[in-house]
């Protein structure tokens, strides 16, 4: 957006008010009311029973302890009260790169923090592995908006340039996390171009739900016509000259780019995930909350 600075610019006080004020106080009201259900679908580890009680969900019955004690029952999940969330925020080079209002790495920024409100209540805690050139940064789940701080600054100071330390990829940040205690919410935030994390996703989302977050630019999906146009693979660092003038090669670069997104949505979808997929260009804020809102409808208004 013109005239905005972008959160890099900011310190990370700064970018977790300004995401705070932008996510939540938005005068048009987006957040009003009670949306912290992210995820639809009733939490699913068993803690303990109660009576029934009307206006509970009767997909919770426990039939067995009301054959039991001839009085309805229904199961409480360790999800109603405490909910862990672990965040993976891909921080690698390819996330460097934005030709609209924001880098994706921004974008990704703002996505891990709308997690993070949108699933905040009294004991729920964070975590998150954050990749990038210089390996995965793990930070332990705990609770409160300072640790939220904590979790917004690595993400920000995370590194462009490698040190020399041996780098890890997506997938391997996902390994990482097979052998999680208990179930929770895992939020993947990510262009998904790399190629590996279809396996190790799959995987976590026998226990675990998983939210997907894929984060695109608009030139990731098509060239402008603006002559001989010189790009550069963050990844390798390699060059390349494109004569974007070639009506020809725009079409091909259009059609190979809507079928690369095309095949990461089939494999995120394969794998359990639920997706969301935003974009530098336009109101993610809102984009978010559509999504959110379409849960809900989804799950019947339930609360996650």
């Amino acid at each position: 957006m013109s005239g905005t600075p972008s959160l890099r610019e900011l310190t990370p006080e700064q970018a977790l008010k300004h995401l705070e004020l932008l996510f939540t106080r938005r005068p048009d009201g987006l957040l009003q009311g009670d949306h912290s259900s992210l995820m639809p679908g009733p939490g699913s580890e068993v803690s303990e029973t109660r009576p029934y009680v009307i206006g509970d969900d009767v997909r919770r019955m426990d039939w067995n302890a009301t054959a039991r004690t001839t009085v309805p029952h229904v199961r409480l999940t360790l999800a109603d009260r405490e909910l862990t969330t672990w965040i993976v925020l891909d921080a690698s080079a390819s996330m460097d790169f934005g030709t609209a209002r924001m880098e994706k790495r921004d974008l990704a920024v703002g996505a891990a923090a709308a997690v993070a409100f949108l699933t905040e209540r009294a004991g729920n805690r964070l975590g998150a592995q954050i990749t990038g050139p210089d390996g995965i940064q793990r930070i332990p789940p705990r609770t409160g908006r300072r640790h939220l701080l904590t979790i917004l600054r690595a993400a920000l100071d995370r590194p462009r340039v490698s040190s020399g330390a041996a780098e890890h990829t997506l997938a391997d940040a996902l390994r990482a996390l097979r052998t999680l205690p208990g179930q929770g919410l895992v939020a993947v935030v990510s262009d998904f171009l790399e190629t590996g994390w279809e396996r190790p996703l799959r995987t976590i989302a026998h226990r675990h739900q998983i939210l997907a977050v894929e984060t695109v630019d608009p030139r990731e999906l098509e060239l402008p016509s603006v002559g001989l146009l010189t790009v550069v693979d963050p990844e390798t660092g390699r060059r390349r000259e494109i004569p974007t003038h070639s009506r020809r090669l725009r079409e091909r670069y259009a059609e190979a780019a809507l079928e690369q997104r095309a095949l990461i949505k089939a494999s995120i979808r394969r794998s359990g995930a639920a997706h969301l997929r935003l974009r530098t260009d336009r109101d993610w804020v809102r984009d978010v909350i559509r999504y959110v809102e379409e849960q809900r409808r989804r799950s019947g208004g339930g609360a996650a």
